[in-house]
């Protein structure tokens, strides 16, 4: 049995795209290993799906953000370096030790615990050591370097493996604040090399499109892998280049026609002015699509764009398909993120798109948000 039919929604996930956009992020990087972020299931695509395609495109360093991600990876037997990027607790220290994960630390407390641990266990784990240069998020501050990795020093069961840090500007056409944040890291960096720190890194997917001198031993790209762009202000032509690896797919699960002057769905929002040509999708904001695009996006059928109307609910919305009339059968498909042959156009191989950047808009929110608010309930399909 398909997704399609066992699921009334899924998303399908193209690994030759996901290898398109990873290929295409290494020339740029020019040797420069990528260390990919698969945080929060891997932006909404399913973080051991394309963790294990990773692996099968020579990647060996992943990025989680929590030592919970990074356990569930090492359960399903994925077989790679594993940076947690929003750290770890003392609590965790143990599993980091036993599960050789590689915390990123900006506090004394966590080192000491992660030592305490290492040295019971009769282990060396690696570390990374987070500089705050303007994010004002999680980091030592600079000035704190020296200091810190005097005190690593005197950790005979740890090693910085290295120094970090993390853009809050790169993605923006202004990069002078990406660039002050640049000299402080590369000040920071002295230090680093003058305690034998061994690699440095700090460019996200923004940088490594559109700030080459942020490379350094390695590149953490991102929404980038996943064939989005950080932001509409980027214009580098490698990013014009990426090739989105989620769509998002539903089935038509019921056909009305209603007449003029009736409400439709909840509050009776939306009224019909004339008949109407009404499809039923099982998709909602249970999916992740979310309630308060309601009555403003559109939906691909048969190759047409078709309005949602009403409110969307939990697990259904309503979309005007009276463009189709009568072509239009129960178990038709339905794309909410991605693209259909186009009705529309005779040019062979034509087609009609909705891009996640699109939704959102409509939402004022991020292309990061649209992905990964895909409730865990959708299947993810490797296609």
């Amino acid at each position: 049995m398909s997704a399609q039919t066992a699921h009334p929604v899924w998303a399908r996930i193209d690994l030759r795209n996901l290898t398109h956009n990873v290929r295409l992020l290494q020339r740029q990087a020019g040797g420069v290993p990528l260390w990919p972020a698969i945080k929060a299931n891997a932006y909404g695509h399913d973080a051991l799906l394309v963790a294990r395609h990773l692996l099968t495109l020579g990647i060996d360093t992943l990025c989680v953000a929590r030592v919970e991600e990074a356990l569930g990876l090492v359960e399903a037997g994925v077989q790679a370096r594993l940076l947690v990027l929003s750290g770890a607790t003392a609590e965790h220290a143990r599993e980091c030790v036993r599960h050789a994960l590689e915390p990123v630390v900006a506090q004394v407390q966590t080192l000491e615990a992660l030592q305490q641990a290492a040295a019971i266990a009769g282990r060396r784990i690696d570390v990374h050591l987070k500089v705050d240069t303007g994010m004002m998020r999680f980091g030592m501050a600079p000035e704190a370097v020296g200091v810190m990795l005097e005190r690593c020093s005197r950790l005979p069961n740890l090693r910085v493996r290295s120094l970090m840090s993390h853009f809050a500007c790169a993605d923006e056409a202004d990069k002078r604040s990406a660039r002050e944040q640049l000299q402080c890291f590369t000040r920071v960096r002295a230090i680093g090399m003058a305690h034998g720190v061994p690699l440095y890194h700090m460019a996200n997917s923004a940088a490594l499109l559109d700030l080459p001198e942020a490379l350094f031993d390695a590149a953490r790209p991102g929404i980038a892998i996943y064939g989005l762009k950080p932001s509409d202000q980027l214009h580098n032509p490698i990013a014009e280049q990426l090739r989105p690896v989620l769509s998002l797919h539903s089935l038509v699960s019921l056909v009305k026609t209603v007449p003029a002057g009736v409400g439709i769905s909840y509050g009776h929002a939306f009224h019909t002015s004339t008949a109407t040509r009404v499809a039923t999708l099982p998709v909602g904001y249970g999916d992740g699509i979310a309630r308060g695009l309601s009555g403003r996006l559109e939906v691909l059928i048969g190759g047409r764009r078709c309005p949602q109307i009403g409110r969307i609910t939990m697990d259904q919305m309503l979309v005007d398909v009276s463009a189709l009339w009568d072509t239009v059968r129960v178990g038709d498909e339905a794309v909410l993120i991605g693209s259909q042959p186009s009705a529309e156009s005779s040019s062979a191989g034509s087609s009609t798109t909705i891009r996640a950047d699109e939704l959102a808009a409509l939402g004022g929110t991020i292309n990061y948000e649209i992905v990964t608010a895909i409730a865990a309930r959708v299947p993810r399909v490797a296609g």
